[in-house]
């Protein structure tokens, strides 16, 4: 989402680096392109005009323009006021020990059941015993929708009736609620294309009466700040505690995240990093502040890193120079299932630099080398040195790929292990089964 502002902020700033001094114009040349940079990724304009006065005003300094390092310290600037733009302190919803009822809203499309989903897979991992409530009386395919999701991650959907009213819903919900406890409620409310008078209503409605612990809006990266005056509307008629930024994986240029702590005074809860149903991420405004300037973000990496790391019983220790193909292969699907491996990359401080600008990794080289390495034996992956003439051919057409596919893959393999040797450390993996068959 942030690839273009992030592009543009990063060579504004790799103009300043390595003058040895900076004189004060040469600060003010730099946030002028800073503010247009800002503008362009849509960006609320007294955003991004208070956003470089300020870190004009603390960067136009002798301190700073005198000091040792004047390109590190104005950037170090820029980041400290990007994190305040983008909310400051990382927020999460209120979670009671108890019980808590979350009321979603928003227009339709920008992603509400989707979200609902998300919110109770990541929840009933923590431990929550979660109840989904399909709440949109407009529209069935919606809770025909949530139904799936639910029955997807085991959580079970309490489902309204067509124009079923506020009271009718909150009295049977109450009295399910009575037969089987649950500790976190996430309520599906209906969206319409637009913000009007019906929709408010009956929210305002629901809400009254089931006086949610966290009323989250969800609103749609996609459509930019213009979003955002959305936000005022709800709130005023009906509260707003927290935002739902969703489809931040897209091509939006980021202004709505950038502006909605500023338009709407509300923190940003999550973000929607993907359709996955795991794809939903705490926004950490520090974290976020260094992937737009290329410092990379290696908390959530490790973070998504611990979620994907197997048992420790599971794993066994070999000799460095026993990594092996099946080791490689378990490697790359552990990276696929954090993300692309352009984003991956980019987590990396300063290895995202190793890309041209707006580059991607291409992601089919990496599922053909996949399909290579699944049309081997667990022998072959094993033991690669046994891969003559006639078994490359077997594996090149297994995996619709040619000789020559199999041949580079072999290469790239082979100097990657004795990279690892040189490095004293490689990836964990399983130890060669034993009784594997050629």
């Amino acid at each position: 989402m942030f690839q273009s502002l992030g592009d543009r902020l990063q060579t504004v700033f790799d103009g300043l680096r390595g003058r040895g001094r900076l004189s004060e114009a040469d600060v003010k040349a730099a946030l002028r392109e800073v503010r247009v940079a800002l503008l362009e990724a849509d960006v609320n304009l007294e955003v991004a005009r208070e956003f470089t006065k300020r870190v004009q005003e603390k960067a136009v300094g002798s301190e700073v323009l005198m000091s040792l390092n004047p390109d590190q310290r104005v950037i170090a600037i820029v980041h400290d006021e990007l994190v305040d733009v983008l909310g400051g302190k990382a927020a999460q919803p209120t979670l009671r020990s108890d019980s808590n009822v979350w009321l979603l809203m928003g227009l339709q499309g920008a992603g509400k059941t989707t979200t609902a989903g998300k919110l109770a897979y990541r929840y009933k991992a923590q431990g929550r015993r979660v109840l989904l409530v399909a709440a949109d009386t407009q529209r069935p395919a919606a809770r025909e929708q949530l139904k799936t999701l639910g029955a997807q991650i085991g959580v079970p959907v309490f489902e309204v009736l067509d124009d079923e009213k506020p009271a009718a819903i909150v009295a049977r919900l109450q009295e399910h609620l009575r037969k089987d406890f649950r500790d976190l409620v996430i309520v599906d409310t209906a969206g319409r294309l637009q913000v009007d008078e019906s929709l408010m209503d009956e929210l305002a409605e629901l809400s009254e009466r089931l006086e949610p612990s966290e009323k989250v809006l969800v609103v749609d990266a996609m459509t930019g700040q213009q979003s955002l005056p959305v936000a005022s509307a709800f709130d005023e008629r009906v509260g707003v505690s927290g935002l739902i930024m969703t489809k931040l994986d897209g091509d939006a240029r980021g202004g709505a995240a950038l502006s909605a702590k500023h338009v709407t005074g509300k923190p940003i809860y999550f973000a929607g990093m993907s359709e996955k149903i795991d794809g939903l991420e705490p926004f950490h405004p520090d974290r976020v502040a260094g992937r737009i300037l290329g410092m990379g973000d290696v908390l959530t990496l490790i973070e998504k890193a611990k979620a994907l790391e197997a048992d420790e019983d599971e794993r066994e220790m070999r000799d460095l120079g026993d990594f092996t193909l099946q080791d490689m292969l378990t490697q790359m699907r552990k990276i696929k299932q954090m993300g692309s491996f352009t984003d991956v990359l980019k987590m990396i401080p300063g290895a995202g630099k190793l890309l041209p600008a707006g580059a991607q990794i291409d992601e089919r080289e990496i599922a053909r080398v996949e399909a290579i390495i699944s049309s081997m034996t667990e022998k072959e992956r094993a033991v690669p040195r046994i891969l003559n003439a006639s078994r490359r051919k077997r594996i090149a057409r297994g995996s619709g790929t040619t000789v020559q596919d199999v041949n580079r893959l072999i290469k790239n393999y082979e100097e990657m292990r004795k990279l690892m040797k040189r490095m004293g450390k490689r990836p964990p993996g399983r130890g060669m089964r034993r009784g594997v068959r050629a």
